[in-house]
């Protein structure tokens, strides 16, 4: 008889099995992209800011003493303020098994509800500021950059275990090709009737400063979204540190009325396609194609485009998408990616379908009730 057996793990000193776990689930999976390994740690780091303000715990499934599933729950005081009782699970990845996959799903939630959670929503890793969705559809292209890859039997296991879909968030894909007609038009009678907006790209040199202009806008434009959770200062200003890196200010757009930051855009290349080829390490190869890859990026990434709720009216986004897109057409790329929006973002979804974005990829949210009275 085959034996499951569930362990906490803890972090930093259990960090490499629970990583590693994942590369034989993902063995024969051309579309998985495996993390920068290094990244993670520092993220799943008691030392991260993240945790000032959270509290995680994982756990591992062993059968016949091979790893062979992980998961972990996370209970965020933002989250509590906005929605108390709601805790999340994530990093929920295992092989083909629904008795390997509940085992692990009952340790995540029995600990959850310890603590007073009556709902368990998911995946996140570690909540909706970080990486999350479960990918239903959309399996022939690897992931863009920040989100997620799964194998696709994950989804009937999380709905035998009772999971019932919360929302689901779209990837759009625009292919590379003349500007938009209908969107130029909108964005050129806009600017010429109000002089007092204007729109530059970032400038590297007042990094500082324009990342918390962007904070400002990214907790005013994002706080009416279903399942968003404010981030905290010291958090946004440490991830935003670590982004430098891979900004690129001339895909990275402002939008300014009377020289106030009103709506912001931030778009990168696809690391991805470089990440992919580290296969989680710097070492022995990974710092090679980190430091030459980029130039055979072929992709873009539209990250975010947030506009402040008292500028709502104004049609702001269209110059952010425009010049967006025309300096995309000086690249040598396929097109872009944009996501993930969600599924009741008319507006988002309305423009993303002007440009000619197609949905190529959807994520899914799922949660259950822990308090079985409920």
């Amino acid at each position: 008889m085959i034996r499951v057996e569930v362990r906490e793990v803890t972090m930093p000193g259990d960090f490499k099995r629970f990583a590693k776990c994942w590369w034989p689930i993902y063995a024969d999976d051309p579309h998985w992209v495996p993390p920068v390994l290094f990244d993670l740690k520092s993220t799943l780091s008691p030392d991260n800011v993240y945790f000032k303000t959270a509290r995680s715990r994982f756990w591992m499934a062993f059968r016949d003493g091979e790893a062979v599933g992980t998961i972990a729950a996370t209970i965020d005081e933002g989250q509590q303020h906005e929605e108390p009782g709601v805790g999340y699970f994530g990093f929920f990845e295992f092989v083909d098994s629904t008795d390997i996959a509940r085992a692990l799903f009952n340790a995540a939630t029995a600990w959850l509800a310890e603590e007073g959670m009556t709902v368990a929503r998911g995946p996140y890793n570690l909540s909706p500021n970080h990486e999350f969705g479960l990918l239903v559809d959309g399996f022939d292209s690897d992931p863009s950059l920040f989100n997620p890859h799964n194998r696709e039997y994950y989804q009937g296991i999380y709905e035998s275990l009772g999971l019932d879909k919360a929302m689901d968030w779209y990837c759009y894909w625009m292919d590379k090709g003349p500007v938009p007609k209908r969107i130029e038009a909108i964005s050129e009678r806009f600017m010429s009737r109000h002089p007092e907006v204007t729109v530059r790209h970032m400038d590297m040199a007042n990094y500082d400063e324009e990342l918390m202009w962007f904070y400002d806008i990214y907790n005013d434009a994002w706080e009416q979204n279903w399942g968003h959770v404010k981030i905290s200062k010291e958090e946004f200003l440490a991830r935003g540190k670590d982004l430098k890196q891979i900004i690129d200010p001339k895909l990275c757009w402002w939008a300014f009325v009377d020289g106030e930051p009103a709506a912001a855009s931030i778009t990168f290349i696809e690391y991805n396609q470089i990440v992919k080829k580290m296969n989680g390490g710097l070492f022995p190869f990974g710092w090679y194609h980190w430091l030459f890859g980029r130039s055979k990026v072929d992709a873009l990434r539209v990250f975010v485009l947030g506009v402040k709720q008292k500028y709502r009216r104004m049609p702001l986004g269209a110059p952010l998408y425009i010049a967006t897109w025309k300096e995309g057409l000086t690249r040598d790329i396929r097109g872009a990616d944009a996501s993930l929006v969600l599924e009741n973002n008319v507006q988002m979804r309305g423009a993303l379908e002007k440009l000619g974005g197609e949905i190529y990829k959807t994520y899914r949210t799922y949660e259950i009730r822990l308090d079985a009275d409920a």
